[in-house]
This record gives structure tokens, C-alpha cells and sequence, in this order.
């Protein structure tokens, strides 16, 4: 089995137990070898509520970048009057970079 395809079955047994809703949605996290990008994702009517990437704030690809955009998403989530999410890590190990996203937006306010 491969790596792409392990990763897969890691991802589709993650998003068996994690759904988004209106109020509670999904905060999804695709980490690339350059960039980390995260989005808010209400599953129910298929509609993204907010995005933050690395990319957009000319970040990189550092822990304090990740962190960053974590405390980007959390503020955007703020200003659409969400406070609680549901963590999906896309198949990445909770570690580095996706950890550091993890703890900017639990600093700036996201509960999950």
C-alpha cells in the first residue's frame, strides 16, 4: 500500500466520525510542503464559512506561520459568530505544523 493511498483511508476514516454544521462546523487543515492552508466548512449545506492560508499572509512554511494562520481563522470565525469547531486533520499526524494551527486558533478563541 502506498503512502498517498494510506493517507486516504486516514482521511476517510476521520470524516466518518467529523461533520460541520452551521453552528459547529468542520476546521479542515491541508498542509502542501510550501504552504498550510485551513478552511471552515459547514457539511450540511455544503458551504465554506471562512478560509486562512499561509500563502495569502506571505507566511511560509514555519510553526510561527501555521500559528498564524490558525489565529486568522479563529478571528474570521469570530466575525461570523462561530466559537466552536470540529477538528479535521486531513490525514496529517497531530504534530508541527498542524499542532501550532491547532493552538493559534485555540488562543485566539476557537473552542474544539
Amino acid at each position: 500500500m502506498g503512502k498517498i493511498t494510506k493517507k486516504r483511508k486516514i482521511q476517510y476514516r476521520i470524516r466518518k466520525s467529523v461533520n460541520g454544521t452551521a453552528d459547529v462546523p468542520r476546521l479542515s487543515v491541508f498542509r502542501s510542503n510550501k504552504y498550510i492552508y485551513c478552511q471552515l466548512i459547514d457539511d450540511v449545506n455544503g458551504v465554506t464559512i471562512a478560509d486562512a492560508n499561509s500563502k495569502a499572509l506571505k507566511a511560509g512554511s514555519d510553526l510561527a506561520s501555521a500559528k498564524k494562520v490558525g489565529e486568522t481563522i479563529a478571528q474570521k470565525a469570530k466575525s461570523k459568530n462561530v466559537d466552536r469547531v470540529v477538528f479535521d486533520r486531513g490525514g496529517n499526524l497531530y504534530h508541527g505544523r498542524v499542532k501550532a494551527l491547532a493552538d493559534g486558533a485555540r488562543e485566539a478563541g476557537l473552542q474544539f
